[in-house]
C-alpha cells in the first residue's frame, strides 16, 4: 500500500481532538462504543477501527487519503488534495 487512511488523524482532525485522544480505546469510548473483541488481535483492532470510520462517515466526515509513502519516507498529504478512488456507485439500469 503507497497510500492510506490514518483514522487517528482523520477522527482528530474530524472531532478537533488532540492526538493523545485518538488511540483506540478513546476514540471507541467517546462514540459511546465498548472495544470488541481480544484487545492488540489484529483483526478485532481492525474491525473496531472499521466501526469508528463507519461512525465518522455517517457523523459527516469524507474520508480521504492522508499518508502517503514516497521515495521511502512517510508522507502527510493535504486535506486540500483531490478525493482520490473510485466514482460513487451508480443504480443499474434495467432494460424493458
Amino acid at each position: 500500500a503507497k497510500k492510506w487512511i490514518n483514522i487517528r488523524k482523520s477522527y482528530g482532525n474530524f472531532y478537533k481532538v488532540p492526538r493523545n485522544q485518538t488511540k483506540l480505546t478513546i476514540m471507541l469510548e467517546q462514540l459511546g462504543m465498548n472495544y470488541d473483541g481480544r484487545p492488540h488481535s489484529g483483526l478485532d483492532d481492525s474491525k473496531n477501527i472499521a466501526r469508528i470510520a463507519i461512525r465518522m462517515l455517517q457523523d459527516g466526515c469524507e474520508l480521504r487519503v492522508n499518508e502517503r509513502m514516497h521515495g521511502g519516507q512517510l508522507m502527510t498529504v493535504s486535506s486540500s488534495a483531490p478525493l482520490e478512488g473510485a466514482p460513487a456507485p451508480q443504480m443499474p439500469r434495467y432494460r424493458n
